[in-house]
């Protein structure tokens, strides 16, 4: 059978391109790497579903070679697999956008032309993207409306431009601390923000509402209130799923793709032939998989003659903190607030998105605020040592479990900004190292510029100042040249020239007629937000393309 569009991979960047054209009568399959799960599956037991790794291939069978380069341009070479360290972030239908947490902030006009608004950095990549936020703006308002955005609009000092005044759907109930928060930021003179996330508060689009349960970030939705792709786009079209589908190779002739290759579960080989190909399989993935699908006429990868394929991965800079609120120093009725369960903490600055040093012009970024994730297993952990740092037993242990988890609660912030496009960092192949498909594994280059690191400790310290205001103790934070792995962007950034690109506009590939890349890989900067709204949000803008060309 001949499809109209054959999909690899099933998260943000796939499943609207599916949903979309599934929808306007277009026959659509998807292949999905990972099993299939519905809402049943996703529990909330600790121990047998901890964070990510139930959905993560194990790395004895699957890994990356990672090389981290350090300011002395030095490599060092890790064996994911021997040292623990995994870019997987998620195998299974709606992929890593089950295990979000679902904070969804729009990118601002300037992350669109961070060439243009702040000039040239030296040893960066940095570019203007070829679309403007304008262009993309009805497009996350789309994703508001079908993915489903809670929130409330508020005016400060970097509001995006939006053609609606509201989201669609209410903020989420939210935890009485929120108050202290806001009280400390006006003590600041501090611009506090309600979060937006892509989490529904009440039964709609066929969806139950949030349990506030607050097992949102890295546990799948046992509801269906958080926008995956897997509830919100997915099980609402036709579109042909093929799941446990590893795409090792892309066939092509010299114009266009013509095959995906794939194994199923019990390594019998598959092909999918389509008029058009979408591939979604996540920034690290998508570029080894072009590179692995070298012929006679891509010698070094399909769409890579121009050698840029892998070029200019990024992350998400920035870092985390904490601070901690201990009952000794509350009153009774901020006591019970504090101890709220499940309620969110929905807070977030961005007053700092442009700033100014040494009257330069700085990009900045934003800082989310949130409680401690429940899962009680890390927060155990935490009770093992004295202030010595020496491990505890018995009796002793007890009661400090005890204490640490009923008389006291940590309050988290993360901050994100930049990471900005290198020649150091990007995606390759490592040829003697196979995975169990008998397929060269991905080779993955780090290098984080000194700017990444400077940006995020000036607005971590600005998130400590709020938490000293709001009363904290035990404040600490760490602002880190490791990338997140959960937040990668890049490798098939899109725009104008071939020379410096892989996808044109319209994410088609520059070098053939009928491919086209939807996930993250597409981004040449990634702005000082989380990715998945504007990942969505352009999926759902490249669907428009695709559909009018099969129209045609």
């Amino acid at each position: 059978m001949m499809y109209d569009v054959c999909i690899i991979g099933s998260g943000a960047g796939g499943s609207p391109v599916a949903y979309e054209l599934s929808r306007a009568g277009f026959s659509v399959v998807v292949l999905e790497k990972g099993k299939e799960y519905k809402e049943e599956d996703f529990n909330k037991d600790e121990l047998a579903v901890s964070r990510r790794e139930l959905f993560t291939p194990d790395l004895k069978d699957e890994q990356h070679v990672i090389y981290e380069l350090n300011e002395r341009k030095e490599h060092r070479r890790y064996l994911g697999s021997e040292h623990q360290w995994s870019f997987w972030n998620g195998s299974m239908v709606g992929g890593s956008s089950n295990l979000m947490s679902g904070y969804f902030h729009r990118m601002k006009p300037n992350d669109f032309k961070l060439l243009s608004a702040y000039g040239e950095i030296e040893g960066a990549n940095v570019v203007d993207w070829p679309l403007s936020y304008e262009e993309l703006e009805p497009y996350y308002e789309k994703v508001e409306r079908i993915v489903g955005v809670s929130g409330e609009v508020v005016s400060h000092s970097f509001l995006e431009p939006r053609s609606t005044s509201h989201f669609p759907y209410a903020k989420l109930e939210e935890n009485g601390v929120t108050k202290w928060f806001d009280s400390a930021c006006k003590s600041l003179n501090f611009e506090s923000i309600p979060t937006p996330r892509a989490i529904i508060p009440h039964a709609a689009l066929k969806r139950n509402g949030c349990s506030y349960s607050n097992f949102c970030g890295s546990y799948g939705c046992a509801t269906g209130a958080k926008g995956s792709a897997r509830a919100a786009l997915l099980q609402k079209c036709d579109a042909r799923v093929i799941t446990e589908a590893f795409v090792y190779k892309l066939e092509s002739d010299a114009t266009k793709v013509t095959k995906a290759h794939y194994y199923d579960s019990d390594m019998k080989t598959h092909e999918i032939s389509a008029k058009i190909f979408v591939l979604a399989a996540q920034a690290i993935e998508s570029s080894r998989l072009l590179l692995n699908s070298k012929n006679r006429f891509f010698p070094y990868g399909l769409a890579n003659n121009n050698n840029q394929v892998g070029k200019n991965l990024i992350f998400s800079g920035g870092g985390a903190g904490e601070g901690r609120f201990r009952f000794e120093t509350l009153t009774n009725e901020q006591q019970k607030e504090l101890m709220e369960v499940g309620l969110f903490f929905n807070r977030s600055l961005q007053q700092w998105y442009e700033y100014k040093k040494s009257d330069k012009k700085i990009k900045g970024g934003t800082i989310d605020f949130l409680f401690e994730h429940q899962n009680l297993i890390p927060r155990i952990k935490r009770a093992f040592y004295d202030e010595r740092e020496k491990i505890i037993w018995g009796k002793a242990l007890e009661q400090k479990i005890y204490k640490e988890l009923t008389t006291s609660r940590v309050l988290n912030f993360e901050v994100f900004n930049d990471w900005l496009p290198t020649d150091e960092c990007f995606v390759g192949i490592e040829e003697e190292i196979k995975d169990k498909y008998g397929i060269p594994v991905g080779a993955i280059y780090l290098y984080s510029h000194p700017i990444d690191r400077e940006v995020g400790n000036d607005l971590a310290k600005k998130a400590v100042q709020v938490l000293e205001e709001m009363g904290a103790s035990e404040i600490s934070y760490s602002i880190s040249s490791a990338p997140p792995p959960n937040l990668v962007a890049g490798g098939c950034r899109f725009g104008e020239n071939p020379q410096t690109s892989v996808l044109d506009k319209n994410c088609k590939a520059h070098e053939l007629e009928n491919l086209y890349v939807t996930d993250a890989s597409f981004m040449p900067t990634g702005g000082s937000v989380p990715y998945t709204w504007t990942v969505y949000a352009n999926s759902f803008r490249v669907a428009d393309i695709l559909r009018k060309r099969l129209e045609s």
